[in-house]
C-alpha cells in the first residue's frame, strides 16, 4: 500500500482579482511549488497527481520540470466545478485500489510531514479521514440579514486539506456522483453520501488556504516561525 498526493490546481482566483493565485510567487517560487515541494519531500508520498486548468496543461508540465518535481506523475486537465477536477485526475492515476490518495488544496503551501503522518494513522477503519479544527468564534444562522439563531459551536469544526482516502473507495464515490449528479462540498461529503465512515484528526492552525493577498504575509509569519522552530 501506496500514498498518494492528489494536488488540486484547476480554479480561477476570484478573490485575487482573477490572478491565478497558485502562479504568484512567494520567495521567489510560486506558491504551488510551495506546496508541491512539501509532498516530493516527504518520504511518506510515493507520487503527485495534479489537477490543472486546461488551458495551462503544459505550463504546469513545465513547472515541475523546472523544480525537479519528480514525484508528479501526471497532469490532468481540470474541469468546471472542483469535484469534476479531482474526478478527472482519479480516472487517470494508475494506482493500487488499496491505495492511498490525499486530496490537497494547492493553495495550501503549509501542509507538514507531522499532519500527514497523523492522517494516515487515522485512516485505518475507515473510508475517509481529514483535518479539523474547533470554531472558535460565536456562529450564527442568518436569513436575509436576520439573525435566527446561535449554533452550538461544540460540535461545529472547520474542515481542511489533505482529505485522505482509499483509492477504490473514493473513486467509487465520485463515480456515483457524476452518475447521479451529485455536487459536495468537500470529497469527504462524497464519502458521507454513500454511507461511508469518516473520521477527523486534528488540524493545523498553520494550514492556511491562500485565497487573499493577505494571507501570503500570514504566510511569511508562519514560514519565519517555522524556520525558528527546527
Amino acid at each position: 500500500m501506496a500514498n498518494y498526493a492528489l494536488v488540486t490546481a484547476a480554479g480561477r482566483s476570484r478573490r485575487m482579482g482573477g490572478a491565478n493565485k497558485l502562479l504568484l510567487e512567494f520567495e521567489g517560487l510560486p506558491v504551488l511549488v510551495h506546496t508541491l515541494r512539501r509532498f516530493q519531500q516527504s518520504p511518506l508520498i510515493e507520487g503527485i497527481a495534479l489537477s490543472a486548468p486546461p488551458d495551462q496543461l503544459e505550463l504546469y508540465h513545465q513547472l515541475c520540470q523546472a523544480h525537479a518535481l519528480t514525484k508528479v506523475g501526471w497532469v490532468v486537465a481540470g474541469g468546471s466545478e472542483r469535484q469534476y477536477s479531482i474526478s478527472n485526475a482519479l480516472e487517470e492515476m494508475q494506482i493500487e485500489p488499496d491505495d492511498v490518495v490525499m486530496i490537497h488544496d494547492g493553495a495550501r503551501p503549509l501542509i507538514d510531514e507531522q499532519l500527514l503522518a497523523r492522517l494516515v494513522e487515522g485512516l485505518a477503519g475507515a473510508q475517509g479521514v481529514l483535518p479539523m479544527l474547533p470554531l472558535k468564534d460565536t456562529i450564527k444562522r442568518v436569513q436575509q440579514g436576520v439573525v435566527e439563531c446561535t449554533l452550538d459551536r461544540s460540535v461545529l469544526f472547520a474542515a481542511q486539506t489533505p482529505q485522505v482516502f482509499p483509492f477504490q473507495a473514493i473513486r467509487a464515490a465520485h463515480r456515483q456522483a457524476r452518475q447521479q449528479d451529485f455536487l459536495g462540498t468537500d470529497d469527504a461529503s462524497l464519502i458521507e453520501w454513500v454511507g461511508g465512515k469518516v473520521v477527523m484528526v486534528e488540524g493545523k492552525a498553520t494550514n492556511i488556504k491562500i485565497t487573499t493577498p493577505d494571507d501570503l504575509v500570514l504566510m511569511r509569519v508562519y514560514l519565519e516561525a517555522e524556520s525558528v522552530g527546527r
